[in-house]
């Protein structure tokens, strides 16, 4: 018998499959990250588990060691998280490597996503995304971040505490004041709220700690432009010819009669140019 992921809801208890209630009902035992949470959504559906169990980051390790064995001797558990799919930013994806290790059945249902609904709420959906759980706490961590994503034609997707999302916001806006961001908060609840707009902006409206949880969703940088592309590629024909034995003013003057392009420019990106080959 397998292993069995049960998505709750990221909110509104409504927001659960028939599937999920029924193996929930079913399951010999089913693996809760608080069993408060849970029994809470079983009362509301009328669903009477077997027995809950709790498991969550703290007993992880004990758990697992434990329900291996159960796994291996027919039972059939459901592992539920306090909000949305286990293993994913909640407990979950230890248990599910160790019981496929074991060569054991597991099955992943399907279900309610904060990652997703954020991102379709946002309007800032693209043909790929990226999730980066939550935000690095240290600033210095999040300006590299806010660095490595002004290089992404795509969005992301971030958790965050409402504690620290003024300070994550105001440090995003310096990196990239127009960047595109929706602040999604208590989604699927009865107060849901979106916020879209600028880096800016945002920030500017969140310059307090709100209440409840965050998701992040930050748009995607603008695609270089044909001009942009021109201009690099003017920059490292500079570049070039330097490593071929010609003087860079030479260089640059050369490049800059054939392409039209500044020629201080084109010498002040040259000096840069080795740099962000060896990057």
């Amino acid at each position: 018998m397998p292993l069995v992921v049960c998505p709750t809801p990221i909110g509104n208890l409504e927001d659960v499959t028939l599937r999920a209630l029924r193996e929930l009902g079913e399951a010999d035992a089913v693996l809760c990250e608080d069993t408060r949470r849970t029994r809470v959504l079983l009362d509301r559906h009328g669903i009477r588990a077997r027995a809950l169990v709790s498991y969550h980051r703290m007993n992880e390790e004990a758990r697992i060691a434990e329900l291996l064995p159960r796994l291996e001797a027919g039972e059939r558990l459901a592992l539920a998280s306090d909000a949305g799919l286990p293993g994913v930013n909640d407990p979950g994806a230890r248990l599910v490597a160790a019981a496929l290790d074991r060569g054991l059945e597991v099955t992943v249902l399907p279900g309610p996503s904060a990652v997703e609904t954020a991102l379709v709420a946002s309007g800032l959906v693209g043909e790929r995304f990226t999730f980066l759980g939550y935000l690095p706490r240290r600033a210095v961590e999040r300006d590299r971040l806010w660095e490595e994503l002004a290089g992404w034609t795509w969005p992301a997707v971030a958790f965050e505490s409402p504690r620290r999302l003024p300070a994550s916001l105001a440090s995003l806006a310096a990196a990239g004041p127009d960047r595109p961001v929706a602040v999604c908060r208590e989604l699927t609840k009865r107060f849901e709220e979106v916020v879209r707009g600028s880096a800016s902006d945002v920030a500017a409206r969140f310059a307090e700690p709100p209440r409840g949880e965050i998701t992040l969703v930050i748009g995607a940088a603008p695609a270089p432009s044909a001009d942009d592309a021109d201009a690099a590629d003017a920059v490292s024909a500079v570049a070039e010819l330097v490593a071929a034995g010609l003087p860079r003013r030479k260089a640059a003057d050369l490049v800059a009669r054939l392409t039209g392009a500044p020629r201080n420019a084109l010498y002040r990106g040259s000096l840069d140019e080795p740099m962000r080959r060896r990057t």
